[in-house]
């Protein structure tokens, strides 16, 4: 649903075409979700069927350009004044595959858990530094990337967190042996 709220929320400020939505939403959102143009023009579809946006015609350049009709005004008001849903989790891969991998004989888990580690570590060093080259000034569009940026940062934080868990149980359950750090 963020994509579809996402575009409502961008039509509020003026009527726009595809092209303008997504180089919007991705500027607003840092840069982090590349939209794919296909999505954001099947997006408007589905919006203009269910009578939440209007086509306004064209641009003059063969661009269709779209409003936001009051029902989607009201819809996207909705969205912002309420909790986001966290009652049907979205499916996690990692979480799968070590689900999976746990429960399948001859599946190398503790390879898989050091692997998605190192990869974790050097996305969160990635992240942390593009951080770092964000500008500390007060642009709307700079402290929007930092909080993308932040949010992004806590979640491998609490993934690698998981996986020392994840580890740490196969240990306590004897199916692996305990690692012990180097000196």
């Amino acid at each position: 649903m963020a994509i579809r709220h996402g575009i409502l929320a961008l039509l509020q400020d003026k009527a726009r075409y595809g092209y303008e939505l997504r180089a919007e939403f991705e500027a607003r959102t840092g840069g982090v979700w590349p939209l794919n143009i296909g999505q954001v023009y099947s997006t408007l579809d589905r919006l203009e069927r269910d009578g939440l946006v209007v086509r306004e015609g064209s641009d003059g350049e063969g661009h269709v350009v779209y409003s936001i009709s009051p029902a989607g005004r009201d819809d996207v008001e909705q969205w912002f004044s309420t909790a986001a849903n966290r009652s049907s989790p979205p499916r996690n891969e990692l979480a799968i595959k070590l689900s999976l991998a746990a429960t399948l004989p001859g599946s190398e888990l503790p390879t898989i858990i050091q692997e998605q580690r190192d990869a974790s570590l050097a996305k969160l060093q990635e992240l942390n530094q593009l951080r770092k080259d964000v500008p500390a000034g007060p642009r709307a569009e700079d402290i929007a990337r930092i909080m993308v940026l932040d949010s992004l940062v806590f979640q491998l934080e609490a993934e690698l967190r998981w996986l020392d868990l994840c580890e740490a149980r196969l240990v306590h359950t004897g199916q692996i042996a305990a690692v012990l750090p180097e000196v």
